[in-house]
């Protein structure tokens, strides 16, 4: 189950932080709402490949005798 939607937050960061009217708000999508925040630029999570290379990198140790 997925966290609750912060709508507060969204209406504050669109109709304050981007100064959008009312109607040009709701009009919007999410994605692009989304690139209007500049939350199209976090990262991508780790996919498999990178996690084998640090893995590869920094292995595991076994228990300490």
């Amino acid at each position: 189950m997925s966290a609750p939607f912060d709508w507060p937050a969204l209406l504050r960061a669109g109709l304050q932080t981007l100064r959008l009217r009312p109607a040009e708000f709701w009009a919007l999508t999410p994605a692009e709402l989304s690139l209007m925040l500049g939350l199209d630029h976090c990262p991508l999570p780790m996919g498999r490949a990178r996690f084998r290379e640090l893995a590869a990198r920094h292995p595991d140790q076994g228990p300490t005798p």
